[in-house]
């Protein structure tokens, strides 16, 4: 791991160890039916702060999804699409349509603390993940399910996606330039946020569990998320009828100039979000003249020339480079870079942060992955890549009492 600024890497190792001792969710176990990027996303931030976090896979069908999607493969059942959603867990094979499966799962939910699963809504209740199922087992259990549309309506059956939410929440038509076609945001952010949701609802329900003693079922779904995350421009639409749609430059609907400016040999993009940033960018352009300027000195002024002060900070911006508006604006006023994907993340910063690191694989020792961006004391939670498919399933068969002939018969019944 990079050392963090002002700091060894010996430092940087010694914060990382002492973070790894002292994780918030030790002894917390999750088992973990989950595929592709919500699910995963979310419990891995649950496996980053220390919980025992479980993939219970099938391996006749390969396990998570991901363990095979390209282009890039760490071996067989394993790729960096996988090992993308999946640092710090385990991997346990069972097959719950067989029921020696279920009994075996049944032991692992009396000794664990959650269960989730991102499957369809209408699957949990015939799959027995439920509360209902599995209250009798362990009263405590927290059910979490993360789906499409939810459990408790008509469309409870649909298989569901990240983009489709995008689609259907009104973000393809917040996305892009004015008359251009509709377009998603460039990355999954509904199954993110929603797995994020999904982590702050389980962790909710472990606290409440403290003062109830009683397990839950809780709900997510990618749909809700995407509404919920409408905020603003929804209240606006639901209050006073505004229609906010794509703006010229990623403007903001209502701050101006929060927007991209072209520079002499590239794109900046400044965020005057108050009438003091907006002080600051005028006089280090030397343009006074546009700070009592009646077009333009008050929020309201400017919100209503805002195609006209696009174009007189265009000719100011022109007259440097990015790097240049850069060392004058960083630190006065929030401006950034507008870098491609190869240039964000050979950015040198990330490497001072540690916000790239290394995680050895055994097919490969140099691999690379982003870091957790939560800090426990100041250090970077550790990492480690995912358990190969099914690699765990006999220590944690043991644990729940099975010998090695027990073993062997859920492995002749077909349940591994």
């Amino acid at each position: 791991m990079s050392a963090p600024t002002g700091g060894s890497r010996e430092d940087a190792a010694g914060g990382a160890a002492r973070a790894a001792a002292n994780l918030p969710l030790e002894g917390i176990r999750v088992l973990t039916f989950e595929n592709f990027g919500a699910g995963p996303f979310g419990s891995m931030y649950l496996a980053d702060l220390g919980a025992e976090v479980i993939k219970i896979e099938n391996r006749e069908a390969g396990g998570d999804a991901t363990r095979n999607m390209g282009p890039y493969f760490l071996g067989p059942n394993d790729s960096h699409f996988f090992q993308t959603f999946n640092l710090n867990k385990k991997s346990v094979t069972l097959n719950l349509k067989v029921p020696a499966g279920r009994e075996a799962f049944r032991r692992l939910v009396a000794r664990s603390h959650v269960v989730l699963n991102n499957l369809r809504g209408d699957q949990p209740e015939k799959l027995g993940l439920d509360y209902a199922s599995l209250a009798d087992v362990n009263p405590r259990i927290v059910c979490a399910h993360l789906s499409a549309y939810g459990r408790d309506n008509e469309r409870k059956g649909w298989p569901g996606y990240d983009y489709l939410m995008q689609a259907e929440a009104g973000y393809l038509h917040l996305t892009g330039e004015p008359g251009t076609p509709p377009a998603r945001m460039g990355l999954s952010i509904i199954d993110f946020m929603t797995g994020i949701t999904t982590s702050v609802g389980i962790l909710a329900a472990l606290v409440g569990i403290a003062r109830t003693g009683r397990g839950r079922d809780i709900d997510v779904s990618l749909f809700d998320v995407a509404l919920h995350q409408l905020s603003y421009p929804g209240n606006w639409y639901l209050n006073e009828g505004l229609n906010t749609g794509r703006m010229p430059r990623s403007s903001h609907p209502s701050a101006v100039p929060v927007q991209l400016f072209e520079t002499a040999d590239g794109w900046i993009f400044v965020m005057c979000m108050t009438q003091k940033f907006w002080v600051v960018l005028v006089q280090e352009m030397g343009r006074r003249d546009l700070e009592a300027h009646p077009d333009f000195a008050t929020p309201e002024a400017r919100r209503k020339n805002r195609d006209r002060l696009t174009v007189v900070l265009d000719e100011e911006f022109r007259r440097a480079t990015t790097a240049d508006w850069l060392k004058r604006l960083n630190g006065l006023l929030p401006a950034a870079p507008v870098y491609d994907l190869a240039q964000a993340l050979d950015n040198p910063y990330l490497r001072t942060i540690g916000m790239v690191r290394n995680v050895p694989h055994p097919a490969r020792a140099d691999f690379r992955a982003l870091a957790n961006p939560i800090k426990l004391d100041g250090a970077r939670l550790p990492s480690r890549t995912a358990s190969t498919l099914g690699a765990d399933t006999e220590a944690l068969l043991r644990e729940c009492g099975y010998d090695a002939d027990g073993i062997a018969a859920l492995q002749a019944a077909g349940a591994l």
